[in-house]
């Protein structure tokens, strides 16, 4: 199983980028529903159908899509310990990575319950608190991709 990870290598990297990306497009937008159905009144057609596409948004993208990036991640840190050994994890690269990996969990898990929220008419947050936070994934992934790609600190 190993060697045909390691000969599948760019094959695993290209679904994970796929995968982040589906995930990343949930997490953009679902804080722009949210900043929609907040002016939205409890309980009218507009809130129904803010709750069915936020659902639908989380379970059907979000949630499998987010399972697969981490899947495929895990599985790329996987081949790349057995092609350079464990210590790059330990590289600030890296811990730039799995840093903002451990934020995007962070933020679906936030969205998720927000969802819930929204879903028992109980949101808390304003308008321009979903617009503000919206892009704190993409200012994420900035950073992420940087690092990655430019394996700073090496």
């Amino acid at each position: 199983m190993s060697d045909w990870l390691i000969a599948h290598y760019d094959l695993l990297r290209g679904l994970h980028i796929l995968a982040v990306i589906a995930w990343m497009a949930g997490l953009l937008y679902l804080p722009r529903l949210f900043a929609y159905h907040s002016t939205a009144t409890a309980g009218s057609e507009l809130d129904q159908t803010f709750q069915t596409m936020e659902g639908k948004l989380l379970r059907i993208i979000m949630n499998p899509a987010m399972i697969l990036a981490l899947v495929f991640g895990l599985a790329l840190i996987w081949v790349d310990a057995h092609i350079r050994g464990w210590g790059f994890l330990g590289e600030p690269w890296m811990s730039v990575k799995l840093a903002g990996v451990l934020f995007l969990l962070g933020w679906h898990h936030y969205l998720a319950v927000a969802r819930k929220r929204f879903a028992q008419g109980r949101n808390q947050r304003s308008n321009k608190f979903w617009r503000a936070t919206n892009e704190l994934p993409f200012l994420a992934a900035i950073v992420m991709v940087i690092a990655v790609t430019t394996e700073f600190g090496r």
